[in-house]
């Protein structure tokens, strides 16, 4: 059973100053069903600013250098001050910082990393005038680097079931051994998660400076609307493309539990953000046909001829062997009765191109074979589409309206998704189009 709680977690550019803090408390005070608050260390305050951890891992280099850091270290205690003093609380954080002067160096890069969440979970725990419960204490990781989940679980369960409401900083944990160590990306997300699932939260909030996800990047499309709602699944589709929403690691607890995620901006708070959702067919879900758009350059298309390919058994495995034994990962694998293309990451085989060429040639004596480069891939996501019917013809009549020539097309069997390859110079302009095609249309 969920408790009913709300998991909150506010990222650094929510807690960048006094000022922002007070936003974080009035978000927080204003429901009390948000019980649990995982905070990320101050972040920039404005756009030549340095964010905190930044200037912990500086002092860090010099500390580990054996060069004097009194001065940077100084700059550290005075933005803490001055929040401190703003908030006008009764709080002094002396001896926090004289412990970590004492262990900069000796303790490890990740420790230093981490005290910026740790001293910021205790003024915000002040502030609040909430219990403070340091990460390093149920947040646990092997010795391998490793976070244990069961361990976690358990003993985020037993710290927290009996507190009323409590500040967890994000981003750190403890070894079993006793060093800590921090999550490598998306550090006070994955915290938020871990500590929603622990609980059994009815939503897990993070709190951010967007008001939730946008149906494709506002650097490709001028002001692009919000996603109202999204199922993981969708979410899984277009971060694959480079939406950089959340880490999969924060989404991972909360998504085995069921658990909603509300995509929320910290100065924005009356707007209702992207409810990310477990996966659902019901029509309640489906606010429009396509959820979303995104696309990807840097990839290459391996295209092969073969007269009769479709009655050799074992073309397509002798084909993928060479792949597989060479590292080299299959994005898409698009095929027609005596044709097959590889899509692949540019990267992955560059400078083995001809090297490549020749061991298909030996295992496959294709009649032809060439590679494509400059392809870019176009990815449609929407559960909408599965009932909508000329979807599909839609997304291709904007793109040859637009000129645009269609390089690869892909559905897979959910009809999910469509992804489209593209030449890379074509790839912004085929996102709006299909953005013109779908929402701007219906506004």
């Amino acid at each position: 059973m969920k408790t009913g709680s709300k998991v909150v977690k506010f990222g650094g550019s929510s807690l960048a100053d006094a000022g922002q803090i007070r936003k974080a408390a009035e978000i927080i005070q204003s429901d009390p069903e948000r019980r649990f608050v995982v905070p990320s260390a101050p972040g920039k305050r404005f756009a030549e600013d340095v964010k905190i951890t930044d200037m912990l891992y500086a002092c860090y280099e010099k500390a580990s250098l054996g060069e004097n850091f009194d001065v940077d270290f100084q700059n550290i205690k005075n933005r803490y001050q001055e929040i401190i003093q703003d908030l006008g609380i009764d709080l002094s954080l002396e001896a926090e910082f004289e412990t970590i002067r004492k262990n900069l160096a000796s303790s490890g890069r990740e420790y230093a990393a981490s005290r910026g969440e740790f001293l910021n979970g205790i003024i915000i725990a002040k502030f609040l005038n909430y219990e403070f419960v340091d990460a390093a204490d149920v947040i646990v990781f092997g010795d391998d680097g490793v976070m244990d989940r069961h361990a976690t679980r358990a003993k985020l369960r037993e710290r927290l079931e009996h507190s009323e409401n409590a500040v967890i900083p994000g981003f750190y944990g403890k070894s079993v051994s006793g060093v800590v160590r921090t999550f490598s990306r998306g550090g006070s997300d994955v915290t938020g998660s871990l500590v929603a699932r622990a609980m059994r939260a009815a939503v897990y909030e993070n709190w951010t400076d967007v008001s939730g996800v946008l149906v494709a990047d506002p650097r490709v499309v001028e002001n692009p609307v919000v996603i109202p709602v999204i199922t993981y699944k969708e979410l899984r589709e277009l971060s694959y493309m480079g939406f950089s929403v959340l880490h999969e690691d924060a989404i991972f607890p909360v998504r085995t539990a069921g658990i909603p995620i509300n995509i929320r901006n910290t100065n924005k708070p009356k707007d209702a953000g992207t409810l990310i959702i477990p996966d659902s067919d019901t029509e309640e879900t489906v606010i429009r046909t396509i959820t979303g758009i995104a696309g990807k350059k840097g990839f290459c298309a391996i295209n092969m001829e073969k007269a009769m390919m479709n009655s050799e058994v074992g073309f397509v495995r002798d084909v993928l062997n060479i792949f597989a034994d060479r590292n080299i990962p299959v994005e898409h694998m698009p095929s027609g009765i005596d044709t097959l293309s590889i899509i692949a990451s540019a990267d992955a085989i560059k400078g083995r191109e001809e090297e490549l060429l020749a061991q298909l040639r030996e295992a496959v004596n294709p009649d032809a074979i060439e590679i494509e480069p400059d392809i870019a891939l176009l990815a449609v996501v929407g559960r909408g589409m599965r009932r909508t019917r000329g979807t599909a013809a839609r997304i291709f009549a904007s793109l040859a309206h637009a000129r645009i020539n269609v390089k690869m097309i892909d559905q897979g069997s959910s009809e999910l998704n469509v992804i489209v390859g593209v030449n890379e110079h074509d790839l912004h302009q085929a996102i709006r189009c299909i953005y013109d095609a779908f929402i701007s249309s219906t506004l």
